[in-house]
């Protein structure tokens, strides 16, 4: 960080930190995931070498090249190359967060078909079927809330 007001960098490694919490508990990944991304959201310049991010948040290389890779392949980071440099960066993509909603909106839809799918089984105990319309009442709601009708 070499921004001259706001936060300081121990404030900054905190809020990493609980970033890192967020996405190991909500999302089921690695904590160093969450501080790739926190500390990629935080950091300035925008831009930084696997090196610059390893030193940032305390991880070994070998695991921040793992989560580098994973994380490039689900575009939510993106490497780069500065003209004249043989150093490869990491930023994060602009649209990140909007893919993530995308891909969260695109897994309910397709549990909503699961779920249309196992009422079609010809259930007899309401019960059963009751469960099933309970999720899908959720996955309506849902869709509601995120695109209301005009």
């Amino acid at each position: 960080m070499t921004a001259q007001d706001g936060p300081g960098r121990e404030q900054v490694l905190d809020w990493v930190e609980r970033v890192a919490t967020f996405v190991s508990q909500e999302w089921g990944l690695a904590p160093i995931t969450g501080r790739v991304l926190g500390w990629l959201m935080a950091c300035d310049p925008p831009e930084q070498t696997a090196g610059d991010i390893a030193a940032a948040i305390g991880a070994s290389r070998a695991s921040l090249t793992t989560n580098l890779q994973l994380l490039t392949s689900i575009k939510l980071i993106r490497r780069l190359r500065k003209p004249g440099q043989r150093n490869v960066y990491y930023q994060i993509e602009d649209d990140a967060w909007s893919k993530v909603i995308r891909q969260k909106l695109a897994a309910f839809a397709a549990f909503d078909e699961l779920a249309a799918e196992g009422l079609r089984l010809g259930w007899t105990d309401e019960a059963q079927t009751g469960r099933i319309r309970s999720a899908r009442s959720a996955v309506a709601a849902l869709a509601e809330v995120l695109d209301p009708p005009l």
